[in-house]
């Protein structure tokens, strides 16, 4: 909990010096953020479902049809097919994250795994749709800012902030960081 408030308060420190133009817009990629931070907390619900099970972390036809999906939505958006996916392809990376740190975790405690399996299909994938459609729509409204050379240390308080107010630990603050690795366009 103090390493997330420092961090917070370091991104705010850092903000405050970076420039006029950060400043003025410290929360344009927040909803950004905050979106992937949810898409990392369903993670787990992922991992759950897929626990114990023989259905593998990797599920290389579902990947492929979020991210031609992604390909199919982008241009409408006014958005580059190629940065949407590189985008998508990054969450999902972070999804796997958690899901590879969950197994862990639970190999080695089986009492801590979950007793309870959600369904992938009816329960967990409409809330991935769901989010996956808000980040589309949040990287359309956040082009312009996304491509300023001050987006990553827009994106650095956004990530701190969200990682605060979604009480994530150790491991889904990883995430979120993977998750949001190619946002902006200038890295």
């Amino acid at each position: 909990m103090r390493r997330r408030l420092l961090t917070v308060l370091l991104a705010v420190l850092l903000l405050g010096t970076a420039s006029p133009a950060v400043a003025a817009q410290p929360s344009s990629l927040r909803p950004l953020a905050d979106l992937s931070g949810q898409r990392v907390r369903i993670a787990d619900k992922v991992a759950a479902a897929k626990f114990g099970t023989t259905q593998p972390i990797d599920d290389p036809v579902r990947e492929q049809q979020i991210l031609d999906g992604v390909a199919a939505k982008a241009p409408g958006l006014g958005l580059d097919p190629a940065g949407a996916v590189e985008f998508f392809r990054d969450q999902i990376e972070a999804n796997k994250v958690v899901q590879r740190g969950l197994y862990e975790l639970w190999t080695a405690h089986p009492e801590q795994a979950p007793t309870e399996r959600p369904d992938l299909p009816t329960e967990v994938r409409p809330v991935i749709d769901r989010l996956n459609a808000g980040l589309l729509d949040e990287l359309a409204a956040t082009s312009d800012t996304r491509a300023r050379p001050w987006c990553g240390g827009a994106l650095a308080v956004s990530i701190a902030v969200t990682g605060h107010r979604l009480h994530l630990d150790r491991l889904h603050e990883r995430a979120l960081r993977r998750s949001l690795d190619s946002a902006c366009e200038s890295h």
